[in-house]
Parts: C-alpha cells; sequence; structure tokens
C-alpha cells in the first residue's frame, strides 16, 4: 500500500495518473478502452499516439465482441482476440507482403533495412500498432495497442500481440463500416496538417545531384522538355563532410544563390538532415549539443557513440524539453536560406556500428516534462517521431507564413502529424513495383495518408519498360517522388529514351489535371482522416472478392487506378466509366474509371503548381442510373495559413437529368468566404470517351445528353 501510493505520489507530481485496477469501459461512442490488471501508466503513458483524454464513461456492454485477453508469454506481456475466421485483417503500417494480412506477422521495431532483406522484411522503418478488421458485413473494428515498446503483431487463427515491455492499454474501436473505422483512429490520433500545394506535385530525387550545377542543369531540363514537376531533392552530399546544417563549400558554395535560381523556375527545395551529429569538437552543431547535455546516454550514463555517414556521431535525446528546443531552433538559419521542405533520414536511428543497425536497448533517455526517463527499448520506435515534432516546430518557427513540409523514414502511429513519409529503401524490380500497392495501402490504413515509394526503386536500375511501368503508376501515389541510390544509373524520365520520356510526360501531365481533385482529397484528409489512396473494396464494404484485390485501387471515393499490368483485377460493381485523357494508348498508362454517380473536377495542364488556378475547371461526370451525380472542390492559395481564417471555399456539384436529353448540373459554394470567378465545363464519361460542353461561368451548368 505504501509503495503504490509512492508510486501514484510520483506520477501526479510528473503529471501522470496511474491505473492500477484492470477495468474496460467506454470512452466515447464506439471507442473501449482496456486496463490489465497491473498497468502502470509511468511505464507507457503519456501516449505519444493518442492526441486526446480518455476518460471512463460508460460501463461495456455486454455484447461488446472485441475484448483483449491479457496473458505472459515466455515471460512478456501480451494480449489476445479471439476472432471469427471470417474477418478479414490490415494495417499493421509499413509492411511488405499481401493487403490482407491474414496469417502474417510484423516485428514492431523501426529499423533501418536496405532493399527489405533483413529479418524477412518483418521489421522496416515505421511501427503503426494497429489492426484493422473487417467482417463480411462490413461493419469493422480497429484495436489500437497504445505502447512504444517492441512488440509483434501475430495474425494468425487470433490476433496476438506480444511486447518486450510493461503491460499496455488496448483501445478497441467497433463502426459500421471500415470508412468510419479511419475516421475514428483520426480523431484519436490526429489528422495531418494540410500541405502546402507543392507538395503534391511531380518531385524528382537522388543520392545525391552534385554539385549546385547539376541540379540547376535538371530543372532546366524539365522545363525545357515540359516535363511538370515541382521539387529537386538534396540528398546528403550537399554537406560537409556529412555535418547536418552545413553545406560543402565547393559543391554548394552559395545554397541561398541555388534556392533562388529554383525558386525563378517554379522548384521548391527539400533538403535532408539525419539526428546523427558528428563527434567534432570544432562542429557548431556537436559544440552546441555537448553545452546543452543533449545526447542520449549510454548504459553507465556516458554520451553515446555510432558510425553513421559522417563516422562516430552523437544522437539527440528528443525526450528532453531542452533538446527538442535546441534542434528547432536549429533550423532558423538554415530555412532562412530559402530551403522549401526537409527530409529526415536515418532516424530509426540506423547506427552501423551498433546491435541490428541501431542504439542499443538499454541506452538512456532521460526524458522531462511528460516524458518520464527510460531506456532505448522503450523510445525507440517514437525516435523518429519525436524527431519529426521537433523539426516541424523548427520550420515553423522559421518560416510561420507558410505551411512546413517534412519527410520522415521513420515515424511511429500518430506520426502523419507532422510529416508525410515513404517507404525507404525499395528496389528496381517488378515485386517491389506491385507490393508498393499493399503496402501503401495499408500504410493509408494505419493513419498515414500522406505516403508513397521511391518511383523506379531506390537500389538497382531498372530497365526502360519497368521504368515506364513504374513512373505510369506512380502519377497516383499521395506522395510522389522519383528517388535512386548513387551506384544506379540516370533515373530521370528522359534517361529511357524519347517513349519512355513521353510516357512519364503523359503520366505527370495526368497527375496535374487531377489536382483540384487531389488537393480535395488531401483536405479531406487533413479534416477527417480519410485516406487518399484505398483499397477497391472501400467502393463496396460487403464485397468480398474485392477484399484482396490489391493491384488496382481507389484515388479517394470516385476514381479506381488500374495499372496496365494489371491481371484480372476484381472490379467493383457499377458502371465505372473509363476517363480517356489522350487519344492514342502508349501501352504504359494505368486505366482511370470514374464511378457512377460521381463529379470529379480536374484542371488545364501546367508544369509547376505555380500556375495552378481554379479559374477554369472541367467537371467529368458519370452519372448514375437517374441521371444523377455529385462531387466537390476545395480550394484555396495552396500556402499559408489563410484557410484556417475562412480563406477557402468548398464547392458542391449536383448533377440531375432535366430532361430525356439534357444533364444539368448545379453549383453551389457550401463553405469557405473565398470567391473566384470561374468558368466550367461538363466532361460527360460515357463508353469511353469525354464529350465536352462549351465553357461557362454561373451556377447552372448544361450538357446535351445525345451522342
Amino acid at each position: 500500500m505504501k509503495k503504490n501510493f509512492l508510486v501514484w505520489l510520483v506520477a501526479i507530481m510528473a503529471g501522470l495518473q496511474p491505473v492500477f485496477s484492470q477495468s474496460a469501459s467506454i470512452t466515447e461512442p464506439g471507442v473501449a478502452i482496456f486496463y490489465p490488471a497491473d498497468f502502470d501508466s509511468i511505464k507507457t503513458l503519456p501516449s505519444l499516439a493518442v492526441i486526446k483524454d480518455l476518460p471512463k464513461r460508460d460501463s461495456l456492454p455486454a455484447d461488446w465482441a472485441v475484448r483483449p485477453e491479457y496473458f505472459q508469454v515466455d515471460g512478456r506481456n501480451a494480449v489476445r482476440f479471439n476472432l471469427d475466421e471470417d474477418i478479414d485483417l490490415y494495417g499493421t503500417g509499413e509492411v511488405i507482403g499481401d493487403l490482407r494480412r491474414n496469417g502474417t506477422d510484423v516485428t514492431l521495431w523501426n529499423t533501418d533495412n536496405y532493399e527489405y532483406a533483413k529479418f524477412e522484411g518483418k521489421q522496416l522503418y515505421q511501427s503503426h500498432p494497429w489492426i484493422l478488421g473487417v467482417r463480411p458485413d462490413g461493419s469493422s473494428f480497429g484495436i489500437l495497442v497504445d505502447n512504444s515498446w517492441r512488440q509483434e503483431i501475430v495474425l494468425d487463427e487470433d490476433a496476438e500481440i506480444i511486447s518486450e515491455g510493461p503491460s499496455f492499454r488496448v483501445i478497441v474501436i467497433e463502426k459500421e463500416n471500415p470508412q468510419e473505422v479511419m475516421k475514428s483512429l483520426a480523431n484519436l490520433t490526429g489528422t495531418m496538417a494540410l500541405p502546402p500545394l507543392w507538395a503534391l506535385g511531380y518531385q524528382q530525387s537522388r543520392y545525391s545531384y552534385y554539385p549546385d550545377t547539376a541540379v540547376e542543369e535538371l530543372a532546366d531540363e524539365f522545363r525545357k522538355r515540359e516535363i511538370p514537376a515541382d521539387v529537386i531533392w538534396m540528398d546528403i552530399d550537399y554537406m560537409e563532410g556529412f555535418r547536418v546544417f552545413t553545406f560543402d563549400d565547393e559543391g554548394f558554395p552559395d545554397p541561398a544563390g541555388l534556392n533562388d535560381y529554383l525558386h525563378s523556375k517554379d522548384f521548391k527545395s527539400v533538403y535532408m538532415i539525419d539526428p546523427g551529429v558528428k563527434q567534432d569538437s570544432t562542429y557548431f552543431v556537436y559544440q552546441q549539443g555537448d553545452a546543452g547535455n543533449h545526447w542520449v546516454l549510454d548504459s553507465l550514463g556516458n554520451e553515446y557513440n555510432g558510425e553513421v555517414w559522417p563516422g562516430q556521431v552523437a544522437f539527440p535525446d528528443y525526450t528532453r524539453p531542452e533538446t527538442q528546443k535546441w534542434w528547432a531552433s536549429l533550423y532558423q538559419d538554415f530555412m532562412d536560406l530559402g530551403i522549401d521542405g526537409v527530409w529526415n533520414d536515418m532516424n530509426e536511428p540506423a547506427v552501423f556500428d551498433g546491435p541490428d543497425g541501431s542504439m542499443p536497448d538499454d541506452n538512456i533517455h532521460r526524458g522531462g516534462g511528460e516524458l518520464p526517463k527510460d531506456i532505448h527499448l522503450r523510445y525507440h520506435n517514437v525516435y523518429g517521431l519525436l524527431m519529426v515534432r521537433s523539426s516541424r516546430e523548427g520550420i515553423m518557427a522559421a518560416n510561420p507564413e507558410k505551411r512546413p513540409f517534412v519527410l520522415s523514414r521513420a515515424n511511429f502511429l500518430g506520426g502523419q502529424r507532422y510529416a508525410a513519409t515513404w517507404t525507404g529503401d525499395n528496389s528496381a524490380t517488378w515485386d517491389n513495383l506491385k507490393m508498393s500497392i499493399p503496402m501503401s495501402l495499408n500504410l493509408s490504413l494505419s493513419g498515414q495518408p500522406f505516403n508513397g515509394p521511391d518511383i523506379g526503386g531506390f537500389t538497382k536500375s531498372p530497365s526502360a519498360d519497368l521504368f515506364g511501368n513504374w513512373i505510369a503508376l506512380g502519377a497516383y501515389y499521395p506522395f510522389s517522388r522519383n528517388h535512386t541510390s548513387n551506384d544506379t544509373e540516370a533515373q530521370e524520365p528522359w534517361s529511357y529514351g524519347k517513349k519512355i520520356e513521353n510516357v512519364s510526360r503523359t503520366a505527370i501531365n495526368r497527375r496535374y489535371r487531377l489536382m483540384p481533385y487531389l488537393y480535395t482529397l488531401f483536405h479531406e484528409a487533413s479534416e477527417n482522416g480519410m485516406p487518399i489512396m484505398r483499397p477497391a473494396f472501400f467502393a463496396d464494404v460487403t464485397n468480398e472478392e474485392l477484399r484482396d484485390e490489391q493491384q488496382s485501387f481507389l484515388l479517394g471515393e470516385n476514381l479506381l487506378i488500374i495499372p496496365k499490368w494489371a491481371e484480372n483485377a476484381a472490379m467493383p460493381e457499377g458502371d465505372w466509366q473509363t476517363v480517356q485523357f489522350e487519344k492514342e494508348d502508349d501501352g504504359y498508362q494505368a486505366t482511370v474509371k470514374l464511378r457512377d454517380g460521381a463529379i470529379v473536377p480536374m484542371g488545364p495542364v501546367i508544369q509547376s503548381t505555380e500556375d495552378y488556378s481554379t479559374k477554369q475547371i472541367t467537371l467529368l461526370v458519370n452519372p448514375d442510373n437517374n441521371g444523377n451525380a455529385s462531387g466537390t472542390l476545395y480550394d484555396d492559395a495552396g500556402e499559408g495559413f489563410g484557410y484556417k481564417n475562412g480563406e477557402y471555399s468548398i464547392h458542391k456539384f449536383t448533377a440531375s437529368k432535366i430532361s430525356k436529353n439534357k444533364l444539368k448540373i448545379d453549383v453551389e459554394q457550401t463553405e469557405g468566404e473565398r470567391k473566384t470567378d470561374r468558368q466550367y465545363r461538363i466532361g460527360l464519361v460515357k463508353g469511353g470517351k469525354v464529350v465536352y460542353s462549351n465553357w461557362s461561368s454561373g451556377k447552372k451548368l448544361t450538357i446535351s445528353l445525345k451522342k
């Protein structure tokens, strides 16, 4: 009793509320929370995934279906969920393999996994302790294991989560369909912030473009060839000896001048920043870190050092509020050079000479504020999340009028609040191309909508045919970036000859033409957490034939993307009509189908989002059997935060038949104060063709239904 009182007192002083008795209750409609009998909140809370308090409100109903059974296996704390055989399972974060996760297992331990070759690919760069279950009738549930310690998810006959840490609480969501589960997950873990519009554009990267003249020539080449693009990325070679927040005097002597040049060509720049700080007493970042006592410590309390790109480095301890503030402050001078975005890499953290490529489990994180002192085994999986949170805060402080953009390789459930992600060091193989779809889908089904793989593959050199197929698909990833390693052949769109250059231009043109629709989806994701890239079964959650479809996928609710290489892809029921973007088929472009009853806004071909405008919008329409259809368009400045003060608009489009041979579309602004003088035309999608009306203004549009 005395011991428990002392633990309780310490917890209260630290701002934490301990729970020691087993309990189960409803915390909000459709959301239950379960605590084991030996739960000690100091060991797992505060949660870095869940952003809201979860008080006990109501007793758990007797018919609540998904309940955890707490047990131990080999001395480790675990939970088991007894599930019916006919339930389809998804999620579990960043994983290789099939979309449907039944019969699989994954280890949640963020790992630098080159070509996904280590640990049978079952440990990758991010950890998402999350399972989505869908029953035959479409009713769905989500299991959130609120625990950052190393753990395994085993989806065999039952669902088991086995942790190497203390007992943990579990949150279970019950909803009518998986879409509502995803919204509930976002309510618990937060949504991604609305990114700057330029981050939705096509992006070109390499490890590395060097020197700065090569970067300028690359920008010139895109504009000369009229291949749309928005971003050029700088990998670690821009630095002086791989020291973060520095620039190589020979290769990048004038970074501000380079960024000015890119801006003059309507490009944005993104620069890499790793967590490892070179152990060098003459280096200002190491000097500051040493003076501020900012480093992760080894088990004996000494500065921990490990080998990364610069040699021996020290690692910031982002659990310390002082370190978070210091790290954020480093971005002020960096961003003042005209840098637009930041890329946090190697933040699993990767350590070349460390155990299993990372830090020892018994390294010490000193914590502070809400986070208690504990070992690396607890904080490893959230190291990347804590880093990008601090990076994002620093970027926002440096450029308070701009929306920050951060890309991270490592992250944790809930990390979508701070950074977009890519799926790490994939390879230029057909298997990796095809696997990129279920990988991105399961990330999307784990709360991270802004994701995508390296187009073309990071390692190895793709054939012209493979690259052509990959970029034709890559135009539809939420995050669309071509990236390759330093030992591969050139991978720019024109590197494979005129034919593949044309294929690339056509695919990227499609992405930019769909930008009004894509930006509307990003806005939706920022509001309610709905994925941008969705599995085909979201079109009909009761159609079990769609449950393992992983060649095709939905872009939002209204477009179905079928890669050219797909074979016998399962189709949702309904009159899905093919959208014809261009007259000739080059043999590579994905088939894009528009749902019956849908209206999708589309813009003209542009060379970057600097040219983006909604002054002329084409409304692709596929009326249902009754002649009805609907859709929306979100519009704002594409940058800054004026949209939070009403400087945006949402327009709703409603189509209906007004006679046997005429279709009418009503245009209504339903939200926001932004006003735009806009012209519309209707693109009626039927029989594989698009028939266009004339351009017109106003709130009522019409088109003849005669062929």
